[in-house]
């Protein structure tokens, strides 16, 4: 019973089960929001305007067109509610190639797996296991549109598998599908007084796609479309030692639950309602939707800090903070990291503090990445 109330918190399914008042955005499928990789959470959750790494297909799959090297791959693990159970696990593969200098493909896997769970109709009943699970398969192409700026085209298939076999009919994964587009912009170096600099910044939409529905004749639920967009600097001080300056905002692009009827209150009639609302217009609905005006839908955007040193291109150490609205989530956290490259391998630590009131699933959570980069080497100026 433990794990299966675990499994409900998790799933988030519908935004009418958290506080009405609050108007929190929940969507299907939020292991897709959910920083898979080691570095990017060392940031603060961040990655739409760092530097290129294998893990760039969650963030922005553009920056793989100005990577370094041919190919890369990399894998991550990270444990989710540990302090509460240590079967359930976000795993994340990547692979990306260059196909020349302007161009280059990726493919990744993230697999959510949500441990062991028993199923009882009465106390005396034997136990029936179930292993609830949902996965996302990855692939993008990325372009140089010119030596400052790419941009990239992904799509994604999307499997569900949470409902359990009840006896009336087969239990069935639900399934979708999405696309990402993406843009990045890296300057070339740049001579400053006492040190040189290069600028980035860049944009992604992700998870743009129909809703997906875990029951035939049910509810829909929105996928989480997401407009991410960020900028950073690196400080260059030397041939040995960079500074980088990240910032990063988002927004889901997802309708905020609201009360339609106006009766003071989000009831059924207002479930159904906001139902109706297809998910291409309620992406463009989402801009101007929440029933405070303008000051709601800044408090709909979370934003975050994130700073890396590197030395030789050989250690990392990273810190950042995140922010989401007391109002929209209340995740607020900081975050430390750190990195170890020799020759081809890279490894990668994470650790989160949260700051919040609300627990935060990853809290106290140490997560690791694992990377190899290999073959021809490029160079972007």
């Amino acid at each position: 019973m433990k794990k299966l109330l675990i499994l409900v918190v998790i799933l988030g399914i519908t935004p009418f089960a958290r506080a009405q008042q609050e108007r929190v955005i929940t969507t299907a499928v939020p292991f897709l929001t959910i920083a898979a990789d080691a570095r990017a959470s060392g940031m603060g959750d961040m990655g739409v305007a760092t530097s290129v790494d294998a893990f760039s297909q969650q963030w922005n799959p553009a920056k793989f067109a100005f990577a370094n090297q041919k190919t890369g791959v990399g894998i991550s693990y990270t444990p989710y509610l540990e302090s509460i159970v240590n079967d359930v696990s976000l795993l994340n593969a990547n692979f990306y190639n260059k196909i020349n200098d302007r161009s280059a493909f990726a493919v990744s896997l993230r697999y959510f797996g949500l441990g062991e769970i028993e199923l009882r109709q009465t106390i005396d009943e034997d136990a029936t296991l179930v292993k609830p699970n949902e996965f996302a398969i990855d692939g993008s192409y990325s372009l140089k549109l010119s030596q400052t700026f790419s941009m990239a085209v992904g799509g994604r298939f999307i499997s569900s598998n949470l409902r359990f076999q009840d006896g009336a009919q087969d239990s069935q994964a639900a399934n979708a599908f999405a696309v990402d587009i993406s843009g990045f912009y890296r300057s070339r170096e740049i001579a400053y007084n006492s040190f040189d600099g290069r600028w980035r910044a860049g944009f992604n939409v992700s998870n743009l796609g129909g809703k997906i529905q875990y029951d035939e004749g049910g509810q829909e639920n929105f996928l989480p479309t997401n407009l991410k967009f960020g900028a950073g600097f690196d400080f260059i001080l030397d041939q040995d030692n960079v500074i980088g300056l990240h910032t990063e905002f988002n927004k889901l692009l997802v309708p905020t639950p609201r009360d339609f009827t106006g009766d003071g209150q989000i009831t059924a009639e207002d479930n159904d309602e906001y139902q109706q609302i297809g998910f291409f217009s309620g992406v463009f609905e989402s801009f101007g939707d929440a029933p405070d005006g303008f000051g709601e839908e800044l408090k709909e955007i979370t934003w975050a800090l994130g700073a890396e040193y590197k030395y030789q291109e050989a250690f990392m150490l990273r810190a950042g903070y995140f922010n989401e609205n007391e109002e929209k989530g209340a995740r607020q956290f900081f975050t430390l990291g750190a990195g170890f490259k020799f020759k081809a391998a890279q490894i990668d630590l994470s650790y989160l503090f949260s700051t919040s009131q609300v627990r935060n699933p990853l809290e106290n959570t140490l997560r690791f990445s694992l990377t190899f980069n290999f073959g021809e080497e490029y160079v972007n100026d």
